[in-house]
Formats: structure tokens, sequence, C-alpha cells
């Protein structure tokens, strides 16, 4: 479109006016193709989300990332494939805690394909924790396919062009705030699993997520949203041990069921933020990740990573509630059965 045109659709969500899912494709098949000068696609993306994006907004982001600028992959599993992964962007900055979670999971049997990205805001996010501890995250889709299919877990880097080979890359690297895209670009999966855990940096976004993944084909969701440790602003895109962690429930005839989960009825013990905050060094990360899944780490580490093992646990029919997929979650780091699912996954995808 001319630039003119694409100005109007900024000038009218800085007014406030939402978009069609139609409109949505046509301004992201600009950004994609780089139509627009930078100054236009930045002004875009701040304008969507100052107002802040709606179902049909995410779903044509979305949409123009996954038809035309995301690799496809089908991965044959037992059972329904599963994925988690978080928007990023939250105020807390803790360890990553979805990548513990889903090697926890995984351990169970349950078949994870994970979409990741590099870190934007904190020093290590899902893509660089993994290649410090050994596994290939530049590797083509065909090599996370067997990964997932043999060792029953895998990742896809989102920030790679061998998953994204257009223009996701490009716009990625130049973005360091909040964007439709931490939500829209996160959902493009190659695999497309239909079940899934999602965290959110912010709450106002749960249930326009959730409402998302049900227009987009999920059948059964968890979208969640952790509040940090009392008195402190802003949250985490994972469930919390520091406070409430508010849930969206997806149900595949489109129903949500928003719960509010308090860890202390569970016997989790209140964690602080700083028990939970990242190493500086990537090396020192990698060595805690890797006690976490012998069993050997502190307990509020531990905690947080069960807890949010229990959400796929629970999604994935595994256990019967979060709370039972929480304790599930305990028994298995005490076997240290997730550490040797970490080897089988590094053997795998290489």
């Amino acid at each position: 479109m001319e630039p003119q045109e694409f100005g109007a659709y900024i000038t009218r969500l800085i007014r406030g006016e939402d978009l069609s899912r139609l409109e949505t494709v046509a301004c992201f098949t600009d950004i994609l193709l780089d139509r627009q000068s930078a100054m236009q696609q930045g002004a875009f993306l701040a304008a969507l989300a100052a107002k802040g994006e709606t179902t049909e907004e995410v779903a044509g982001a979305w949409q123009t990332i996954y038809e035309q600028d995301t690799v496809k992959v089908k991965i044959d599993t037992r059972e329904p494939l599963v994925e988690n992964s978080g928007t990023g962007m939250d105020a807390v900055k803790t360890f990553n805690i979805s990548t513990a979670a889903a090697l926890i999971a995984a351990a169970d049997g349950i078949p994870i394909a994970r979409h990741g990205s590099r870190a934007i805001t904190s020093a290590c996010g899902a893509v660089d924790i993994l290649e410090a501890v050994g596994v290939n995250v530049e590797c083509p889709p065909d090599v996370v396919k067997r990964s997932v299919e043999v060792a029953g877990i895998g990742i896809f880097n989102g920030n790679s062009r061998h998953t994204h080979p257009h223009a996701l890359v490009r716009i990625l690297k130049q973005l360091s705030f909040g964007t439709v895209l931490n939500l829209a670009a996160s959902l493009a999966n190659p695999a497309q699993p239909r079940v899934a855990v999602r965290g959110v940096h912010s709450l106002s976004l749960l249930r326009t997520t959730a409402q998302t993944m049900h227009e987009i084909g999920y059948s059964r969701a968890l979208v969640v949203y952790g509040e940090a440790e009392y008195g402190c602003a802003g949250g985490i895109d994972e469930a919390s041990t520091m406070g409430l962690s508010h849930i969206c429930e997806l149900w595949p005839d489109g129903s949500i069921k928003e719960t509010v989960l308090d860890p202390r009825h569970m016997g989790i013990r209140p964690s602080r933020a700083a028990d939970l905050a990242i190493e500086r060094s990537k090396r020192r990360e990698a060595d805690r990740m890797l006690r976490l899944l012998m069993g050997q780490e502190t307990r509020a580490r531990t905690d947080i990573a069960c807890l949010n093992a229990g959400l796929i646990l629970y999604i994935a029919g595994h256990q019967p509630s979060i709370e039972a997929g929480y304790r599930r979650g305990l028994e298995l780091v005490s076997t240290k059965r997730p550490i040797n699912k970490l080897i089988d996954w590094v053997n795998v995808q290489k």
C-alpha cells in the first residue's frame, strides 16, 4: 500500500481505533515485506502496543507471520504435541523457568515442541540457556522434528532464518520494547501444537491471548500471568511462587475459565524475586539449570519450575489438577529423569 494509506492506519491506532483481522494482515504484510520505511513500521508497532491489541489484531499478525514467514513441520507423536513459552518483556527478570518446566514435563513422557527466542531485555532467553547447555539452537527444522520424535522435546529458534526465513528475524533484531510480535511471533510455531501453556507479560493480555489461541486453532491452553512479590510492581510471564497467578483456561468449545492460583494453598513457601533472579553469567546460569534438573537447586527455584511443569502436566492430561502436576514435578526432579531428558535432547538436536 502507499505510505499515506499505511500512515492512515497508524493514525487510527493513535486515536484508539481497532483494526480488523484483514486490515491487520494487510499492514503486517507491508511490514514483513519491508514495503514501508523503518520509521513507519516502528510507529505502527508502537501505536498498536499503546492502544492495546485486540484478538483480531493479534490473530492477524500471527496469520501473516505463520503464512508468509514460517517453515511448516509435521511431527508424529503418540500423544498430542504440547508447547510452553512466554512473551518475555516481563518486569521481574527471573531465570529461564519455562525451559526447566518443559524438561520436567517431558521427563513424564509429554512430547514438547517449543518455539523460543534469544533474550531481548533479560540476560538469558530460552535459546540462550539451551545453547549454553549444549542444544544446537541453529539447526534446521527437520532436526528439531527428529528431536521431538526421538527425544520427546525440541525447540525451534524464533531468531533463526531456518525457522522464519524472510523477515521476522530482521524486525526482531531492531526491537527492544514489547510489541504484538512478542505474542504473535511466539504463536507461530512451525509444528503448530494445539495444546499449550502460554505466559504473558501483562494482565491485560490474559483473556485476549486465550481468545486468540482459540481463533487460530488451539483446543486446550492455559494462559498465565504471575504476580511479583507483594509490594513490587509488575509480574512474570509464568506461574508465580512470589504472589498470585492469574490463569485463563481454554476449552475445546472455545469457553474460557478464569481462575486465580495461590501457591500457598499448595504448601509452597512464598519466594522473593532475589531467590529467582537470573545470574549475570550464562555459564553460571547453565550450571544452576543443570543442578535444578538433578534435584540439587534451592527450594525456591525448584518450586517455581515444578509449579510451571505442573501446568503442562495438567493441560496435557497427565495429572488431574495443577497441584497434582506440581507434586508430580517434585517427584520427577528427585529421580533425576529431567537431566537425563536433557542429555537425550542434546544427543539428538545437535
